[in-house]
């Protein structure tokens, strides 16, 4: 079994200092030379991977860029898997000559005030296509859009948020997406700039547009 790590206890272990821990992960930003010395250094990985059999969640972007998160799902959190790996990464990065960016690192969470959770969070997961990750937080099933969780209210407010999110879809997948949305409890808005935006509101009327590419003017919802 995986010998589970506290934040603080991985913040202390030698040799880790490309990564920084977030959010129950760790993350590491390596930049490379080229894109394509960035891809070759993301097969490295894989193949160190595969052999330790633990896998982390890899991003690659131009112009040259590896983003690397690591965790240990079967603990729900940090492990000795995770720093072992950790190391082998760094050294495969140091190897192939990417330099890290340890102060890089950010996660993006949602915030959703709200009186009723269990009422609101149906309709929440249905519009960002999501799924469970607690009792009071959703996440994205591959693992790429921000988690969103919900805090608990102690009284409305009267007044029309002010903060409302665009969730881009495929044109073919907007209709299921409303349905569901709808089916979830929310309620639609206006529909009247589809097929560019439609606005949806959860029950306690925070609003959410579902978009996509067509009948396009403006860049929002």
């Amino acid at each position: 079994m995986p010998e589970v790590l506290t934040p603080k206890q991985f913040n202390e272990l030698p040799g880790l200092d490309d990564w920084r821990v977030s959010l129950g992960r760790i993350e590491a930003l390596f930049r490379a030379g080229s894109f394509a010395a960035a891809a070759d250094l993301v097969a490295r990985i894989a193949a160190a991977a595969d052999a330790a059999d633990h896998h982390p969640d890899i991003d690659l972007r131009y112009p040259g860029l590896v983003h690397v998160a690591l965790s240990t799902h079967s603990t729900g959190g940090l492990s000795d898997l995770d720093a072992s790996l950790a190391r082998t990464i760094s050294q495969l990065a140091a190897d192939a000559g990417a330099t890290a960016e340890p102060r890089s690192g950010q996660v993006t969470e949602i915030a959703i005030d709200a009186l009723d959770i269990p009422q609101v969070l149906p309709f929440w997961r249905a519009v960002f296509g999501y799924v469970d990750d607690s009792d009071h937080a959703i996440v994205d099933p591959l693992r790429i859009g921000p988690p969103v969780w919900f805090q608990q209210m102690d009284e409305p407010r009267p007044q029309r948020n002010r903060i409302h999110l665009d969730i881009t879809v495929a044109h073919d997948k907007a209709q299921e997406r409303i349905d569901n949305a709808l089916a979830a409890g929310g309620t639609m808005v206006t529909d009247r700039h589809a097929r560019s935006f439609w606005v949806l509101a959860d029950a306690e009327g925070n609003e959410a547009c579902i978009c996509t590419w067509q009948d396009r003017r403006n860049s929002g919802g």
